[in-house]
């Protein structure tokens, strides 16, 4: 941490020179101000003047994203990363910095995700990329955060609540429940073991637990009820399964969030530090344009008709030919005895997975023939509805 507090003493000449120093001294009274500096590359720098903390921008030209460093996290970040376009170029993997040749001026910084959220908030991160349910927990609802995308769709899973479903818990179904049982008292609390010691007391206290308890721990939470270690856990759950295999069981109300990964930034960065607001742009277009593409499809196919509007009468008969906003309807020209016509019209339309081989049959079904299917990788639109939703927040 690079910290430079400040001191002020005050007194006679006298009182701060050596007693056995040469130099002839009065007692005129003068101020000295001396700084102790501890200085990191890794941190901001901030002054200590009277208890009072003052930041500084950190002094540096380059623009940083940080990313998960280890686990499932990481690695299905540096693959949505790829599928934008936005391969990141990591020289030696033992190095904790790399870059996105695509976006200049960008530093790619490898960190622990609670740590990536730190740093943002403390001015050493521009960007960053981690489960909302760190940013909640680390950034303990700091203003200077914003979730620029809030929806990355990976890393799902939610921060519960979970009690075990014998004992004096078995009738237990709900907070309500659990809020109303007597026996909970000051000098028998409600233990609770969770690593998540910010957002964990917060939301028993706003569902009217008052005798709480709470142990931190890490990993293997499901056995501290067996155990007798603990009354309940607050962890995250991906598919209840490891729950369900202990004896413990999500109640209703008990769900703390919904969590998934999300691109976050900082306020501080996004206003004052040159080019974070562009390449947050450039970043957040190509992933809405990827995520918005998933699992969509181009259907193409000729079809017979007088006119086009009478074949886009046609299709958008059917349900599942509506498209994004709707076909794109075109002359197919041929030569026939010499003479160019367009007796065949080409329709093109965009069809999510899971209606594609209804839409074919109903297209079939309207006189459709030759019909091409592809993934789509991208679809932009005029303005990503987040960007504006970004300007907005910063008051831009």
């Amino acid at each position: 941490m690079s910290v430079s507090q400040s001191f002020f003493l005050q007194g006679s000449v006298s009182t701060l020179l050596s007693p056995h120093s040469s130099v002839t001294t009065s007692c005129r009274k003068v101020s000295v101000k001396f700084t102790v500096s501890c200085c990191s590359a890794a941190t901001s720098l901030f002054t200590v003047v009277n208890g009072n903390v003052e930041k500084r921008p950190n002094d540096r030209n380059e623009v940083r994203l940080g990313l998960p460093s280890k686990g499932r996290m990481a690695s299905d970040t540096l693959d949505l990363l790829k599928d934008c376009q936005l391969s990141v170029r990591q020289v030696n993997p033992r190095q904790y910095v790399a870059e996105i040749p695509q976006i200049s001026n960008l530093e790619v910084w490898f960190q622990r995700p609670k740590d990536i959220v730190r740093k943002l908030v403390s001015g050493d991160l521009d960007l960053g990329i981690v489960g909302l349910d760190t940013v909640y927990e680390y950034g303990q609802g700091d203003e200077d955060l914003i979730i620029v995308h809030d929806a990355l769709d990976y890393g799902d899973c939610r921060l519960s609540l979970a009690i075990p479903k014998y004992g004096i818990f078995e009738n237990v179904n709900s907070m309500k429940e659990l809020a109303e049982m007597p026996q909970w008292t000051p000098e028998r609390p409600l233990r609770v073991a969770t690593g998540f010691t910010y957002m964990g007391p917060k939301f028993m206290k706003e569902n009217g637990l008052k005798h709480v308890t709470f142990s931190t721990a890490d990993g293997a939470l499901e056995a501290a009820p067996a155990m007798g270690i603990a009354d309940a856990i607050v962890d995250l759950v991906s598919s209840g399964t490891t729950l369900r295999e202990n004896n413990l069981k999500e109640i209703e109300g008990g769900v703390i969030v919904q969590s998934q990964a999300v691109l976050v930034a900082g306020r501080k960065s996004l206003m004052q530090r040159k080019g974070v607001l562009d390449i947050t742009h450039e970043m957040l277009e190509r992933l809405e344009a990827h995520l918005r593409a998933v699992g969509q499809f181009t259907v193409t196919a000729n079809m017979r008709g007088s006119s086009a509007e009478e074949v886009a009468e046609r299709i958008l008969s059917q349900t599942s030919l509506s498209g994004l906003q709707g076909p794109t309807v075109s002359p197919v020209f041929c030569k026939r005895d010499g003479r160019v016509t367009a007796d065949y019209f080409a329709i093109v339309i965009c069809v999510p997975k899971k209606a594609l081989y209804k839409s074919v049959q109903q297209l079939r079904a309207i006189g459709g023939s030759g019909v091409l299917i592809s993934p789509l990788t991208y679809i932009f639109d005029e303005e990503t509805p987040r960007w504006r939703q970004l300007l907005s927040t910063l008051g831009l």
